[in-house]
């Protein structure tokens, strides 16, 4: 049987709970939700649940870091030890700037994009081979700097349809789960409309 890590990337704290740069564990908290479970605290530095998405199937950890963003290298390497997961095995949700918002995209392996907790976690588990499901945000608007664009809240416009973000992030990381990359990839860019 084969044992999961599914990390929501973001920054710990109410400050930053409801930021763009946070929606990677909203979608860890809402497989949690659809578990019936919540996440508790690790020696790994990170909150943590154990789920299975169906009876029988594989073990799934869901966690969130509890470092910022930037040293989400440390908690994913911990993790991976502890529970014995290889790299292909870890899927990494986090917000992307250079896709549109409400689109998802799911890749495995690639660079981090000047991603720092991408990058922070590569170095930390040697290797850019994990899967990523890639949450789009937008750019900023106008000339705002990116830094802070990715640190405020979503717009009401944006609020309206996060909810449905969300519910399509996590049902992309139970695909990959169940069915594997490539079957998740055809489903989730083919729905936007593009071929994957």
């Amino acid at each position: 049987m084969t044992t999961w890590l599914v990390v929501g990337l973001g920054n710990p704290g109410d400050r930053y709970a409801r930021t763009r740069h946070n929606v990677g564990q909203m979608v860890v908290d809402e497989l949690a939700s659809r578990a019936g479970t919540k996440l508790t605290s690790h020696k790994a530095n990170a909150q943590v649940a154990q789920v299975r998405f169906t009876m029988g199937g594989d073990k799934v950890v869901l966690a969130k870091p509890n470092t910022f963003m930037n040293t989400s290298g440390g908690p994913v390497a911990n993790l991976a030890k502890y529970f014995s997961v290889s790299p292909e095995h870890i899927v990494v949700l986090h917000d992307e700037l250079d896709i549109d918002f409400d689109t998802l995209k799911l890749k495995i392996g690639g660079g981090h994009g000047g991603h720092n907790g991408l990058r922070d976690i590569a170095k930390a588990i040697d290797t850019q081979n994990y899967n990523r499901v890639r949450i789009g945000i937008g750019r900023p608007p106008g000339k705002q700097d990116p830094a802070d664009f990715v640190l405020s809240e979503f717009s009401a416009a944006e609020r309206a349809n996060l909810p449905v973000l969300i519910s399509d992030a996590a049902d992309a990381v139970e695909l990959i789960i169940r069915e594997g990359l490539l079957a998740a990839q055809n489903s989730v860019h083919t729905v936007k409309g593009e071929p994957s």
